[in-house]
């Protein structure tokens, strides 16, 4: 399992990792599946997402919440999402509330995380296993992150880059 973030007390995450670190039993998973946003400013789309540059983002432009969703051809299991967030770049665009929701598809998803974040800067690890320590992914064909509100009651929101990662088969 990856480390997780400084100071995790229920559903808040306070600081984040300057490096990004995964456990090698894991492997980034996004590469094959379909990326969408709810809404993005002109020159800061969805592909700033995948870019690997920490200088770029996705920003959106719209009512809140905030959607980046990332749909696969084939059921795949997943067991880590790892996001960059700066709230010393961004400050109010930097997101506060954030739901991470999972199913076949837009009709039927639910919810599988919440977590809060405390002025975050670098990368934030939100695992999706269950409470059991059995269920250590979900199985899914889609992934939906929520972006439900931003630090300063900002409206709109900037994400840096963001991982989605299963374990290797």
């Amino acid at each position: 399992m990856a480390t997780e973030s400084d100071g995790e007390e229920e559903g808040k995450l306070i600081g984040g990792n300057q490096n990004l670190v995964v456990d090698e039993d894991l492997r980034e998973m996004a590469k094959k599946a379909s990326w969408s946003v709810s809404s993005c400013k002109s020159g800061n789309g969805v592909q700033f997402l995948r870019d690997d540059n920490l200088e770029t983002y996705w920003q959106s432009d719209g009512a809140q919440p905030h959607l980046v969703n990332i749909q696969f051809q084939k059921k795949v299991k997943l067991q880590l999402v790892v996001l960059y967030v700066d709230f010393k770049l961004d400050e109010s665009y930097t997101p506060s509330k954030i739901s991470v929701r999972a199913g076949n598809g837009f009709h039927n998803l639910k919810e599988i995380k919440t977590v809060e974040l405390v002025k975050p800067i670098g990368w934030i690890y939100i695992s999706l296993s269950g409470t059991d320590p059995r269920d250590t992914f979900i199985n899914t064909f889609m992934l939906q992150i929520a972006i439900l509100s931003n630090h300063l009651n900002g409206r709109d929101t900037h994400v840096r880059q963001i991982k989605i990662y299963g374990p290797r088969l």
